[in-house]
C-alpha cells in the first residue's frame, strides 16, 4: 500500500514557474518508479515525465521536454516537478502516481498501481 500527497499548484501568469512535490508513505520509496500525469479538463490523462528507482532513467514528453524536471528524494521519500516556461496550455490537475513492478519507468497510466489526489496548475495568458 502507498499513498500520495501531491503539493505546490497554484496559479501563476505565463513563463513563470512551479514546483510540484509528493510526498509518499507506506512502502520503500526507492523501490518504486514514479510519474507525473495531467489532466486537463475535456482531455485525457496525460504522461509529463516518469523516473526510475534511482533516478537515472528518465522520460518527458514532447511538450513539456526542455522546461520541466524530474527529480526525486528517496532520503525524504518525495518526487518533484519543476516546471519552467508555463505555458497556458499547461493549466491542468497534476497526479503523481506510482509503480511497483517495473524497473524502467513506464510512460502508460494504466501500468501505475497508486494515485495521489491532484493539485490544480492554472497558467494564465
Amino acid at each position: 500500500q502507498v499513498q500520495l500527497v501531491e503539493s505546490g499548484g497554484g496559479l501563476v501568469q505565463a513563463g513563470d514557474s512551479l514546483r510540484l512535490s509528493c510526498a509518499a508513505s507506506g512502502r520503500t520509496f526507492s523501490r518504486l518508479a514514479m510519474g507525473w500525469f495531467r489532466q486537463a479538463p475535456g482531455k485525457e490523462r496525460e504522461f509529463v515525465a516518469v523516473i526510475g528507482w534511482s533516478g537515472g532513467t528518465r522520460y518527458y514528453s514532447d511538450s513539456v521536454k526542455g522546461r520541466f524536471t524530474i527529480t526525486r528524494d528517496n532520503v525524504r521519500n518525495t518526487v518533484y516537478l519543476q516546471m519552467n516556461s508555463l505555458k497556458p496550455e499547461d493549466t491542468a490537475v497534476y497526479y503523481c502516481a506510482a509503480d511497483a513492478q517495473r524497473v524502467i519507468p513506464s510512460i502508460r497510466t494504466y501500468d501505475y498501481d497508486y494515485w495521489g489526489q491532484g493539485t490544480q496548475v492554472t497558467v494564465s495568458s
